[in-house]
């Protein structure tokens, strides 16, 4: 499945420039693998400030979910 997010076209040359031959999603999952958390990339300027408040976002939903099969789970 992918997603789109909007970045600024500053933003979107850095990535062009950093990615080489990689997908944007290699580049940014490299990424997030070496800095292991999202307020780390987001410090970065890769991540603005409305795409990283929608990622945790989605982070948190996907969290409760997994909370909650776990739970189901245990009946």
């Amino acid at each position: 499945m992918s997603k789109n997010i909007s970045i600024s076209d500053e933003v979107y040359e850095r990535l062009k420039r950093e990615k080489g031959d990689r997908s944007f999603s290699e580049l940014i999952e490299d990424t997030l693998e070496t800095r292991n958390r999202l307020t780390e990339v987001h410090g970065t300027g890769i991540l603005d400030a409305e795409t990283y408040e929608a990622v945790k976002a989605d982070i948190r939903e996907l969290s409760q979910g997994t909370t909650r099969r776990l739970e189901d789970e245990d009946l």
